[in-house]
């Protein structure tokens, strides 16, 4: 294929542009008869290298604006784009490839695969990527979570911090540009929620950014800067 042919949404990003590109976006569901409002009018940008947390009650959107950064829903209105590379309004296999290669998921509650070990748990998060990292890396990821002598348990054996930590691995392992966050520290100690929040500033690539969805007032002031919602409004 020449390159005059090439889809856009394919050319490498700059790596020095933004992360995250979301702008104008609307989100509208149905309930019942009436037409309500998740999202209106919502634009964020996320630079490389920045932590940035939403906040904002039930029901405000959080949610919504995840699952659309993440490329599991489209916008009624607007666009997302994931280091220059468009990822809403694709095709599902199309969303589903970019997030495989440039989008790492964090979520409250285990991911992890409970017939497998910690190790063989990364191994298959590595699968999807596009360039499976060495086994040498996988091991090297554990050991930065403080995994290293958990490899071989399985997920039921670990500590809810532990836990916690796997999923981050999972998470980041082959070094995504976006790394999105829900509720991640809001089943782990205080102890556990500060050395969660110190590993994903240590592990997120150079050029990477993270958003984290966060009730936690200790999370929100772990990061750079905070975006607020309300009734699908940011502030």
């Amino acid at each position: 294929m020449t390159a005059a042919l090439r889809d856009p949404a394919e050319v490498q990003p700059v790596l020095d542009g933004p992360v995250v590109d979301a702008r104008g976006l609307h989100r509208f569901f149905r309930r019942g008869g009436e037409e309500v409002a998740a999202l209106r009018d919502v634009s964020i940008v996320l630079r490389p290298g920045e932590i940035v947390a939403v906040v904002g009650p039930s029901g405000s959107g959080k949610s919504t604006l995840l699952n659309l950064l993440a490329g599991l829903d489209d916008p009624d209105g607007g666009s997302v784009r994931v280091a220059g590379r468009l990822l809403s309004h694709r095709s599902a296999n199309g969303q589903a490839r970019l997030r495989a290669e440039l989008i790492g998921v964090l979520t409250q509650t285990s991911g992890l695969v409970e017939h497998l070990n910690v190790l063989d748990n990364l191994r298959l998060a590595a699968s999807f990527r596009r360039e499976s990292p060495p086994l040498s890396e996988l091991r090297s990821l554990l050991d930065d979570v403080d995994l290293a002598g958990r490899a071989h348990a399985r997920p039921s054996t670990l500590s809810g911090g532990e836990t916690a930590r796997a999923n981050l691995a999972t998470a980041l392992v082959s070094g995504p540009r976006l790394l999105l966050a829900d509720e991640p520290t809001a089943e782990v100690s205080t102890a556990e929620e500060a050395l969660l929040l110190s590993l994903i500033r240590k592990l997120q690539p150079i050029d990477g950014a993270t958003l984290l969805v966060t009730h936690s007032p200790r999370v929100a002031a772990a990061a750079d800067r905070v975006v607020h919602l309300v009734d699908g409004r940011a502030s």
